[in-house]
């Protein structure tokens, strides 16, 4: 007892540092973090959703995405098929977190199959949904979201050819339970959250440096690849490849689909510059996702500009007008046209594509909006706001600069909390434009 009291103490002590965890020590955190969310997140969830046995299908390889989210820290992918059974007795207030697969998944999920006293692994799932009987029985798929469609043809065929016709009518659509899986994190997961964010925000504030940069010589792909670099140095992993942009005066304003898809690469960074990157990280399942501002000094110039400081103030309004109109029980869609109303009529120009963020990059939740779709999303911008979610506040707006005689975009990304008590950012939102100050 006492060295797991020290391991806890060791653990608490890097996160409050900001450092990164040895692979190990990720491990323990990991496992620790799952049996909170199985033990005492998944059994609200189950109650909210009304489901009460929930069963995840996956074979090596190909796995849902919910079930990966699932598995112990030493598996890196499922094993042969591996089928996961979760069943909720409100009444008693318990679980039964049971895997019909030859092996224990983890401490936490224990195998309910003896293949020497039942070879078929269909028949031994079926036996635990007649020894529970169920009143709905969850399966992952959803028009939706991709992530909450995780059961593939093959093994969605077989469950129901196999299921005995009196429970076929109680087979159900799982969306909303793998969205709430995905989308809620605990206490615990949020101590950590906030080190994965400075851990992103200190790599952005090297890379926009005179230590990286050099005018005239250094590309913006010699900045995309100082953060890949970093950040498989420091042993962590992008879970997208990053860009870095620029704008500037002499160049016009690039559409959208140039700004998110075509942007040209290799330019070479001139004193002047408004660089701008976006990039995001992977650290103990979590994930980042950050776009911030820079500005290469002139050689008679001190500080930025006053007209893009003011400039950045409209795009840090911008994120207060979207984030005040959060509320719990509100969509995607209803958040997003209450702010962008509210921005425009305080004359400014908005877009709005902020997204759940978490488990995975582009998470599942509520969607607020997409930069090609500003009157709203169907489908998964109607899904509502809950708390303890976590989103990549991420929006733009043009403003004019007589100085350049032409529009620029102020863009910007970072991770919001939105709890109980309200919208938190995780660690902070970038409120100055970063300063490059070269030879």
């Amino acid at each position: 007892m006492k060295n797991i009291f020290l391991s806890f103490i060791l653990l608490v002590s890097y996160a409050m540092q900001g450092q990164i965890l040895p692979e190990r020590e990720r491990s323990t955190v990991i496992d620790n973090t799952l049996a909170e969310r199985f033990n005492k997140l998944l059994p609200e969830l189950m109650d909210r959703s009304e489901i009460d046995m929930w069963v995840l299908i996956s074979r090596e390889y190909n796995e849902d995405p919910v079930l990966k989210t699932m598995l112990p820290s030493t598996w890196l992918n499922a094993r042969r098929r591996t089928i996961l059974v979760f069943y909720r007795n409100k009444s008693n207030n318990t679980i039964e977190k049971l895997a019909i697969a030859r092996y224990n998944v983890g401490k936490n999920i224990q195998s309910a199959w003896d293949k020497e006293q039942e070879p078929d692994q269909w028949k031994a799932l079926v036996d635990i949904i007649k020894k529970y009987n169920p009143n709905k029985i969850g399966l992952n798929y959803s028009e939706d979201y991709g992530l909450a469609d995780g059961i593939v043809k093959t093994d969605y065929t077989e469950f129901l050819h196999v299921l005995p016709s009196e429970f076929k009518a109680r087979v159900t659509s799982a969306q909303n339970l793998a969205v709430s899986w995905l989308e809620t994190r605990t206490p615990t997961e949020m101590e950590y959250y906030k080190t994965l964010v400075d851990v992103t925000h200190n790599i952005i504030a090297q890379m926009f440096s005179n230590n990286t940069i050099t005018p005239g010589v250094t590309t913006t792909d010699d900045l995309v690849w100082f953060l890949r670099q970093k950040v498989t140095d420091l042993g962590l992993s992008t879970w997208f490849h990053p860009t870095v942009d620029i704008q500037r005066s002499e160049e016009k304003l690039e559409s959208h689909i140039v700004s998110f898809s075509n942007r040209p690469e290799g330019k070479v960074i001139q004193k002047g510059d408004l660089l701008h990157c976006d990039f995001g990280i992977t650290y103990l399942r979590l994930n980042t996702d950050c776009q911030q501002h820079a500005y290469v000094l002139k050689d008679n110039e001190t500080q930025v500009p006053d007209y893009l400081k003011e400039a950045f103030k409209d795009g840090n309004r911008i994120q207060d007008i979207l984030t005040s109109n959060f509320k719990t029980g509100n969509s995607g869609n209803e958040i997003l046209l209450a702010s962008l109303k509210q921005g425009k009529q305080e004359g400014y120009r908005p877009s709005i594509y902020t997204h759940p963020l978490g488990l995975y990059g582009h998470a599942a939740g509520p969607t607020i909006g997409m930069w090609d779709s500003q009157g709203g999303v169907p489908g998964t911008g109607d899904y509502l706001l809950y708390p303890n979610t976590v989103y990549a506040i991420e929006l733009n707006t043009t403003v004019t600069i007589p100085e350049w005689k032409k529009d620029i975009r102020i863009m910007l990304e970072e991770a919001g909390f939105w709890g109980e008590n309200g919208f938190r950012y995780v660690s902070g939102r970038q409120e100055k434009i970063i300063l490059v100050k070269v030879d």
